[in-house]
């Protein structure tokens, strides 16, 4: 029992004293002075009795729990919503990653297979070793003239940069030590027999040889020659 109940109960058992006296003064005919005051004062302490009885500090605490409790849902009700709602910007969030980084994969193969279609155009040769007229000699200037018109534009300059360290664009060059030949240096030189028998004399047959050795193995003139800077030999 809290002090101030204690207090109430003390309170209210002397009032309860006085009220009993009171009325049996009153029963017996004795007042003081002829004064009702006596009678006056029991019903108002009877009031403060009924004010602090058991029940209504009962009633009292009742209220206080059930305030108590109501504020406990509602702050637990404004935490769940904020849980929510955080874990749904996270997951929106992880969502619109997900969606970019799916969004650059699909642009990152489409740009590949483009360049790999464009890689794949400009192998091609524009003019085969059988559209040259043959000759008993060639110059530098009609060797390189006529790789200019077999070898894609866009792989040429590759093309050239190999034919320079391999022979100087001398279509007859030998290398004493291994055997390579010819203006890429097929070892042995006879695997150029299959663009042409006439390998040895035809710069346009060494030419269709060495493109299609690059493409084949590298993917493209300037994948050989990205191999050769490596290697220096490719």
């Amino acid at each position: 029992m809290s002090r101030i109940s204690v207090r109430g109960f003390a309170v209210a058992s002397a009032t309860a004293v006085t009220t009993v006296g009171a009325v049996v003064g009153v029963a017996s005919g004795s007042t003081q002075g002829g004064s009702t005051e006596p009678v006056e004062a029991t019903a108002a302490d009877a009031t403060l009795l009924a004010e602090i009885s058991p029940g209504n500090q009962t009633q009292a605490q009742t209220a206080s729990l059930t305030e108590q409790a109501d504020a406990q849902s509602t702050a637990a009700d404004a935490a769940a919503k904020k849980a929510a709602e955080e874990a749904a910007r996270k997951q929106a969030a992880k969502d619109a990653a997900a969606k970019k980084a799916a969004a650059e994969k699909k642009a990152a193969e489409e740009k590949a297979a483009k360049a790999r279609e464009a890689a794949e155009k400009a192998s091609r040769s524009a003019r085969d070793a059988d559209d040259f007229p043959v000759q008993a000699s060639y110059t530098i200037a009609q060797v390189q003239s006529m790789a200019r018109e077999m070898v894609p534009a866009g792989q040429f300059q590759c093309f050239s940069n190999i034919v320079d360290h391999e022979s100087s664009w001398n279509y007859r060059a030998t290398n004493p030590s291994s055997g390579a030949y010819g203006l890429v240096q097929a070892l042995p030189g006879s695997k150029m027999a299959s663009a042409g028998s006439d390998w040895r004399t035809n710069p346009a047959t060494q030419i269709k040889w060495g493109l299609n050795y690059m493409n084949d193995r590298y993917g493209s003139p300037c994948g050989a020659w990205e191999f050769w800077q490596a290697n220096n030999w490719y």
